[in-house]
């Protein structure tokens, strides 16, 4: 009779899930190890599996294709391989597999479902009370965002005071009511107070992320996982070389066979000063051999850019590089890169005393639009005050901004787009153009379609001219009032009247 626990069905891209009971005693997370290799007929695929507490162990498996599968898990205590089978059903609605990059600078589901990341920032969402994570998911699921960025390790910073509801690890904490908003930077990359035993996982603290991660791909979210950072009090910044590698190998085991999983190895990688290039290399060759399934990878900045143009990294994720300047930017990044852009920074609607949070909604709509119709994907952030520090930016809760309401437009608009994403054109000094993304040599003379945005310029009328013959389809967009008006067919050249203001955008487009 077989020991193993599984189920016997389960849709492509789901997640087969097998335990089995072993040995509690000791320290399973280190004196045990537990695989699994699972075939089908187009795929083999080798996995680690990991102790998940009292005594349970698992090893999980995505399937990448319809069809039956056989499986092997081998463990050091069991006392022969044990097998098993399932069938790997049609994907369910709203299911389309793991996002891949596409055309170089763009992205697609693996079914080829084209994907328009529109993300936020919301640090630890996931280790709030579960009465406020309920309130989150219920505003994510009105909001237009199919992407969101947080964190596996709790953060300590201004606004980010309290504790967690868990710690990734056995152990105590400092105590923290020593803190104050004058007093925390001193805090901050300290061990002293602490005491963990960083070989032992709270199986509890991962199951709730799991939680989370599920419920996002319910609402058909990317969790984009950054897993480590800097705003830290409680040591785990500050781990070893060997502590960081088991810790890296326990996050992939159990987060990798979930679809919409994303890695961010860090948050403002270069403010972790005992990290080095070395140590990041290594994350990065961790995940391109332990994840079986190649999700996507990146590394976030804060002044320093990391070197994007490394073979492991899938994508650009990047925070302004300037006050002023960030969607302006995009062009350079994409010629110098070669890479999606995701600005997953370019600071945050709010009226905190940080500069990088207390930008308008205007100006957030604004550097979204842009980003988009340079080829790149923003991504947004919210910090308005509140009297108890719940801040959506880490906290999440509610949305009190203006800018999150008109993303659905410009998702809907970029959704428009002839092939699979924007590239920027250049045709003006005075506006930014936007076409679908060309293969290389293609260059076609007139595209059949456009898509201009004049920003924080208020233009009466401007006038147009792509040749004589093509019949073009123009309508006019207010990206703020969220409207779109249909002002008709035209040929050779002709003017499009504006209404003199901010935030317009033109949409011209071949008639079939």
């Amino acid at each position: 009779m077989s020991k193993l626990l599984f189920q016997e069905q389960v849709e492509r891209w789901g997640m087969l899930e097998v335990s089995c009971q072993g040995p509690a005693e000791g320290n399973p997370f280190v004196d045990h190890h537990i695989q699994g290799v699972f075939t089908g007929e187009k795929e083999t695929v080798k996995t680690d599996g990991f102790y998940d507490g009292d005594g349970v162990y698992k090893v999980r498996f995505m399937p990448s294709f319809e069809g039956s599968y056989r499986f092997t898990i081998s463990a050091d205590f069991l006392e022969k391989e044990e097998t098993g089978s399932f069938v790997s059903l049609p994907a369910g609605e709203g299911n389309h597999g793991p996002v891949r990059v596409a055309d170089t600078y763009h992205f697609a589901y693996e079914d080829g479902t084209r994907y328009y990341p529109i993300g936020t920032t919301c640090y630890v969402w996931d280790l709030q009370s579960d009465e406020r994570i309920a309130q989150t998911l219920e505003t994510l699921k009105a909001s237009a965002f199919n992407k969101i960025r947080f964190c596996i390790f709790p953060k300590h910073y201004d606004y980010n005071l309290g504790e967690p509801r868990s710690y990734p690890y056995e152990g105590t904490p400092m105590d923290s009511s020593v803190l104050t908003k004058e007093n925390f930077w001193g805090y901050t990359g300290k061990t002293e107070g602490n005491d963990w035993d960083f070989y032992r996982f709270n199986p509890v603290h991962f199951r709730h992320i799991e939680k989370c991660i599920l419920a996002l791909q319910e609402l058909g979210i990317e969790a984009d996982l950054i897993v480590m950072h800097p705003y830290d009090r409680w040591g785990f910044s500050q781990m070893t070389k060997e502590q960081d590698d088991f810790y890296w190998n326990y996050v992939i085991a159990r987060f990798s066979a979930y679809r919409n999983v994303w890695w961010s190895l860090a948050n403002e990688y270069d403010l972790m000063k005992n990290k080095t290039t070395e140590d990041w290399e290594r994350y990065g060759a961790i995940l391109c051999e332990k994840d079986a399934y190649h999700h996507l990878r990146s590394i976030h900045n804060c002044m320093g850019m990391y070197d994007h143009s490394r073979p492991w990294i899938t994508h650009c994720s990047i925070q302004r590089q300037d006050i002023y300047k960030t969607s302006e930017l995009v062009d350079e990044w994409r010629e110098k890169y070669r890479k999606p852009i995701v600005m997953d920074e370019i600071a945050y609607e709010g009226n905190i005393q940080h500069g990088w949070g207390n930008i308008s909604g205007e100006e957030m709509l604004r550097r979204f639009w842009e980003a988009a119709c340079r080829g790149g994907y923003p991504g947004h952030g919210e910090t308005y005050m509140n009297p108890d520090d719940i801040l959506w930016w880490s906290h999440g809760g509610t949305l009190h901004g203006e800018s999150w309401k008109r993303f659905e437009l410009l998702h809907d608009i970029m959704c428009e787009t002839p092939g699979n994403g924007l590239m920027p054109l250049t045709r003006g000094f005075d506006e930014i153009c936007a076409v679908p993304q060309e293969a290389e040599g293609e260059e076609k003379p007139v595209k059949d379609y456009y898509l201009m945005y004049y920003s924080f310029m208020r233009p009466s009328f401007r006038d147009y001219h792509f040749d004589d013959e093509t019949k073009f389809r123009v309508k006019v967009i207010d990206t703020w009032e969220m409207t779109v008006e249909d002002r008709g067919v035209f040929s050779g050249k002709f003017r499009v009247e504006l209404p003199g203001k901010a935030y317009m955008a033109v949409q011209i487009k071949k008639e079939a």
